[in-house]
């Protein structure tokens, strides 16, 4: 993955955290930012597919637990083969 540098302002309360838990965990302070930074970006992506696009056809009544539990499973093998 190429890098680039780049400088930001961070409050120093959150610094000391980072600082704590980069010690305790053995690695720099740059990679806890970096683990941060792409967290954040992540949650911010905006996907072109929706994360659900699939649909399956029921009753239009309300499943108990294990009958979902059934047409997952049972859809889960009709996509398998």
């Amino acid at each position: 993955m190429s890098m680039k540098r780049t400088n930001v302002h961070a409050d120093s309360g959150n610094l000391a955290i980072i600082k704590e838990a980069a010690k305790r965990r053995g690695i720099g302070e740059a990679e806890i930012i970096r683990q941060g930074i792409h967290l954040v970006a992540t949650m911010n992506r905006v996907w072109d597919e929706p994360l659900f696009s699939r649909t399956f056809e029921g009753s239009g009544r309300t499943l108990s637990k294990p009958q979902v539990g059934d047409t997952v499973a049972d859809a889960v093998r009709s996509a398998q083969h």
